[in-house]
C-alpha cells in the first residue's frame, strides 16, 4: 500500500495548478462541464447515475429558536427500574438497562413524544443518602435533575415496598414544591395491586401501579402526568434548533467528562478515576466562544466490542449512536500515554461515520520535554492518515487552551459543509489528468469522463470513468483536493463509477 501511495508523492507539489484553477472563469468552467456532462450520453448510465447527475446544491440551514420543553424526571433509589421505565415511556431501547444496581451514573435526557406532545425525560443514577465516592456523584446529579425538572416521577419496587432510602427521597421531594406522581413499579398484574397501595403511607398521594417490564398501566400514568406538565418548560434552558453537534470520544478515562463539565462551567456529567463511568452518552448546550454547541460526551470505546459484557457492551453501541447523530467528534488522546491500537481504531471509526474530527491532545500540562518528542514519533507514525485533522492542545481538567477548540470546531464543519461548484471540479479534474495521467494497467488507461460531487457531509465526489482508478491514484486526488480547497477537519469520499459506452 505504501509503495502504491509513494507512486505519486514526488507529483504533488504544483503551485501553477492552484493558481491556473483560481483563474479559471467560472462560466467558462461550467460550459466546460456541461459539455463533459453531454458526451456522458455516450455511455451506459442507470437510474442512479441520472440521479447523481441531477443533484443540486444544498441550502444552508440558520439556527432557529424553539420553545423549551417540558423535563420530566425520574427519580428513585438503585434498581428499582427508573431505565426499564425511561424505555417505555418513549418507545424505544435508549437507556442501558442490566439486572444490577448502579448501571445509571449520569442525568440523562431523551426526547419523547405522547399524544402529540413531546417534552424531555431524564433518567438519573439511584438515589442513596449518605453515599460515598462516585456513588455521592450519582446522587447529586439526580438532585440537580430535580431542580432542573417540571414534574417529577418517583419510582418505588412494589414488591419490596418503601425502604428508609425512599423516605429520605419522599423528604427531599416535598422540599422542591413540584408536582411528583409516586409510581408503584414491578406490578405485573391485579394481584400484585395490593403491595402498591401499601405506599399510600409515603404520604406522596395515590400510588400509580405500572409495570415497567410490560407496560402495564404506563399509559393512565402519562395521561395524569400530562394534565399537569406545562406546554413550555419553565426551568429549561431555551432549545436552538440548529446548535452544531459535536461527539466527545476517546477511550475509557481519557477525560472526556472533565471537558464536557469544563465547558459546561458545572458538574453536568460524574467524573471519577475509574474507568468507565460514562455509559449513557450524555448531552449538553453549551455556550463557548459566543455560539452555541451540542456536546454529547460518550462511553469510552474499550478494545473490542464484542467481547464486553452488559452494561459496557450496550454503553458502545450508544456511543456509536451518538456518534451517527453528531457533525463533528472530538477524539481526546491522552498525551500521557502513548498512542495506542485503541485511539487509532476510535479515529477510524469517525473517519467510516463520515463525521467531521478534531483531535485534542489532553494532559498538555503534564507533558515533559522527553515525552514530547515521543509524542510527536507516535503522531507522525500513527496519525499520519488525519494529518489534515485540526490539532487542538488542552487541559480538560483546568481548561487550559479550551477557547482553542472553538476555532478548530469551526474550520472542521466549514470544510464538511463544503461543496465545490460542478464546473470547479471538472476543470480541476481535467487539469490534474492531463499533468499526471492515470498509469496504463493491463494495456489500458483508465479516463475519467466527468466528476461532480454527489453530497456533502462529507464531501462525497463521484468519478465517471472508463475504467478502475488505482487506490493509490484516488488517494492522490484527495490529497491534491486538500492542496487546492483544504478540506480541513473533513474526510473526503471518492466514489467510482466504471461505464462502457453504448453498443452502436
Amino acid at each position: 500500500m505504501t509503495d502504491q501511495r509513494d507512486e505519486y508523492d514526488d507529483s504533488i507539489v504544483d503551485d501553477d495548478l492552484a493558481e491556473r484553477l483560481a483563474d479559471v472563469d467560472e462560466e467558462l468552467a461550467e460550459q466546460r462541464a456541461a459539455a463533459l456532462r453531454s458526451g456522458l450520453s455516450d455511455y451506459e448510465l442507470d437510474e442512479d447515475d441520472l440521479e447523481v447527475l441531477e443533484i443540486s446544491e444544498e441550502g444552508e440551514e440558520g439556527i432557529r429558536y424553539l420553545p423549551a420543553l417540558p423535563v420530566i424526571a425520574i427519580v428513585g433509589r438503585p434498581n428499582v427500574g427508573k431505565s426499564a421505565l425511561v424505555n417505555r415511556i418513549l418507545g424505544r431501547r435508549e437507556a442501558v438497562v442490566e439486572d444490577t444496581p448502579g448501571v445509571t451514573r449520569d442525568r440523562v435526557s431523551y426526547k419523547g413524544e405522547w399524544l402529540d406532545r413531546r417534552f424531555t425525560l431524564v433518567d438519573t443514577g439511584g438515589w442513596e443518602p449518605d453515599a460515598k465516592g462516585i456513588d455521592a456523584s450519582v446522587a447529586a446529579q439526580a438532585e440537580v435533575a430535580i431542580d432542573l425538572s417540571d414534574v417529577v416521577l418517583f419510582v418505588v419496587d412494589a414488591t419490596v415496598g418503601a425502604t428508609s432510602t425512599d423516605e429520605h427521597v419522599v423528604r427531599l421531594l416535598r422540599k422542591t414544591k413540584k408536582p411528583v406522581f409516586l409510581v408503584a413499579n414491578k406490578v405485573d398484574d391485579a394481584r400484585q395491586e395490593p403491595e402498591a397501595a401499601a405506599l399510600w403511607n409515603l404520604g406522596l398521594g395515590e400510588p400509580y401501579p405500572v409495570s415497567a417490564l410490560h407496560g402495564r398501566g404506563v399509559a393512565d400514568l402519562l395521561d395524569e402526568v400530562f394534565k399537569v406538565l406545562p406546554q413550555v418548560s419553565a426551568v429549561a434552558k431555551e432549545e436552538f434548533g440548529g446548535p452544531r453537534r459535536v461527539a466527545i470520544l476517546g477511550r475509557p478515562n481519557v477525560g472526556k467528562s472533565s471537558l464536557l463539565n469544563k465547558a459546561a462551567r458545572e458538574e453536568r456529567v460524574v467524573v471519577n478515576e475509574l474507568a468507565g463511568t460514562t455509559r449513557d452518552p450524555v448531552d449538553e448546550q453549551i455556550e463557548l466562544g459566543g455560539k452555541i454547541w451540542r456536546f454529547v460526551d460518550t462511553a469510552g470505546i474499550r478494545r473490542r466490542v464484542h467481547l464486553q459484557q452488559g452494561a459496557d457492551f450496550y454503553a458502545s453501541l450508544r456511543t456509536q449512536a451518538a456518534l451517527e447523530k453528531a457533525e463533528v467528534a472530538v477524539v481526546l488522546l491522552d498525551v500521557s500515554q502513548p498512542i495506542s491500537e485503541q485511539d487509532v481504531r476510535i479515529i477510524d471509526l469517525v473517519l467510516e461515520s463520515g463525521r467531521a474530527l478534531v483531535l485534542a491532545y489532553n494532559k498538555w500540562d503534564l507533558l515533559d520535554d522527553d515525552r514530547r518528542r515521543y509524542l510527536e514519533r507516535e503522531i507522525e507514525q500513527d496519525l499520519h492518515h488525519v494529518q489534515w485533522a485540526p490539532r487542538v492542545n488542552i487541559s480538560a481538567k483546568t481548561g487550559r487552551h479550551l477557547e482553542k477548540l472553538v476555532p478548530a470546531l469551526e474550520t472542521a464543519l466549514e470544510s464538511w459543509d463544503t461543496r465545490i461548484p460542478t464546473g470547479k471540479f471538472n476543470a480541476f479534474l481535467t487539469e490534474l489528468t492531463q499533468e499526471h495521467p492515470h498509469p496504463v494497467r493491463g494495456g489500458k488507461q483508465p479516463r475519467i469522463l466527468f466528476g461532480t460531487q454527489a453530497a456533502s457531509r462529507p464531501p462525497t465526489f463521484v468519478l465517471f470513468t472508463t475504467g478502475f482508478l488505482d487506490p493509490g491514484y484516488r488517494r492522490f486526488i484527495q490529497r491534491r483536493l486538500r492542496e487546492i480547497y483544504g478540506f480541513e477537519g473533513s474526510p473526503i469520499v471518492i466514489n467510482m463509477r466504471v461505464r462502457e459506452r453504448r453498443q452502436r
